[in-house]
């Protein structure tokens, strides 16, 4: 039997990442060393007093049911959070949980577009907000993050006719690969336009407790009119390493969290009871245990990029994420070449900037998941290896 599968799968492919994970695969078997700064999995543990509420709520054979909607505990500890992180007011139906951010933007799409519609994503970005798009069947149209504006769109330049017909439109700072962080100047800059041309923002926050600008990041929702344009992801994931697990929160605009749960409502019973309780108690833990976190990164943001800036390498300092965005080295015509190659001669392997969109070609990504004893050893084989002297 011959299967015939639909257009949108078949569009798929594996590319760059199965080129990688083969090469990775075959220096494994050859016993040859491998440094994976490829994918942002935080290598830190999620804290001892989430990692017990898990395990206490694991032991009540009531937790394994179907939870078919949000603790009160975890909306209380949501309203908390962003009342003393950000200074912002939730209302209960401003808050909806999703399973992981991926999961929430792969589906929201659906909420606000027909077949053919129009939906603006950056570029250099996350691909999952391109999928945003293609799982709802709508226009995907690319704006450009141009690095001598500091990786902010220009919204000016994004054409008239394009607005017009645009539905929504997803940001995200810090933003994951370029590792900028917006000022405020510019999320008000964005409200104004968002009224303007009626377009809803999604504004992905899976970041702001991984900053480095010496102040502390920030929600789309503290500026004026944010909740009347759009809704905020809230990620778990990197603040509190929790990726398994698998919870992030949808919060702002009450009308999109309403449609939001009707939609989901039809594929999904609600977050495990278990998980639930973890969050509840890494949302009402400890700042500092966050703040000490976000420390760490930067400690080995300034150790990674300031390293391989004395070998040579003109990488700069990250801004904020879990990530760094380095120019490909002089010599190398692409992204993608210069990762395998980078593989071949050290074991290191990064991500090309290809992979984030068309103006992603030139740059790589590096996930900070090697801690500093790790560091100093990449930095030694990529020294070593002079693949930095082309």
């Amino acid at each position: 039997m011959e299967f015939q599968f639909s257009d949108k799968v078949n569009s798929f492919k594996p590319g760059i990442f199965a080129a990688l994970n083969e090469k990775k695969e075959e220096r494994m078997r050859k016993g040859l060393p491998v440094y994976n700064l490829s994918i942002g999995t935080p290598d830190f543990k999620p804290a001892p007093y989430v990692m017990k509420a898990m395990e206490e709520a694991c032991k009540d054979p009531e937790n394994y049911k179907y939870s078919l909607e949000e603790l009160p505990e975890l909306i209380e500890a949501m309203q908390n959070r962003y009342q003393t992180r950000y200074g912002v007011k939730l209302e209960a139906d401003e808050i909806m949980s999703v399973y992981g951010s991926q999961e929430g933007m792969a589906h929201i799409g659906m909420v606000f577009c027909n077949p053919g519609d129009t939906m603006l994503v950056p570029d250099p970005g996350y691909p999952m907000f391109e999928m945003c798009g293609i799982m709802a069947n709508a226009n995907v149209v690319p704006y450009r993050l141009n690095p001598e504006k500091g990786f902010l769109p220009d919204l000016e330049d994004i054409p008239d006719e394009i607005l017009k017909e645009a539905k929504f439109m997803i940001v995200s700072y810090p933003l994951n690969p370029v590792c900028v962080c917006a000022p405020d100047s510019f999320y008000k800059e964005l409200i104004a336009f968002a009224k303007k041309y009626e377009i809803i923002i999604l504004h992905d926050n899976a970041y702001s407790d991984i900053v480095y600008t010496g102040e502390r990041g920030k929600s789309f929702l503290q500026f004026e009119g944010a909740k009347e344009v759009g809704v905020e992801f809230y990620s778990l994931s990197k603040s509190y390493n929790l990726t398994g697990a698998r919870i992030s929160f949808v919060v702002g605009n009450h009308e999109i969290i309403r449609k939001f749960k009707v939609l989901r409502s039809q594929i999904d019973y609600g977050i495990f009871l278990p998980v639930q309780k973890a969050a509840i108690a890494a949302l009402n833990g400890p700042e500092e245990y966050v703040l000490d976190q976000q420390k760490n990164y930067e400690k080995r943001n300034r150790m990674l990029c300031g390293g391989l800036r004395e070998l040579g390498w003109n990488v700069p300092d990250s801004q904020g994420t879990m990530f760094v965005w380095a120019p490909i080295p002089k010599g190398y015509e692409s992204s993608f070449e210069f990762c395998m190659e980078l593989m071949e001669k050290t074991g290191i392997i990064v991500t090309p900037g290809s992979a984030f969109g068309e103006h992603g070609e030139g740059y790589v990504r590096m996930a900070l998941v090697a801690n500093e004893e790790k560091i100093g050893e990449i930095l030694k084989v990529i020294k070593e290896s002079g693949i930095l002297e082309k």
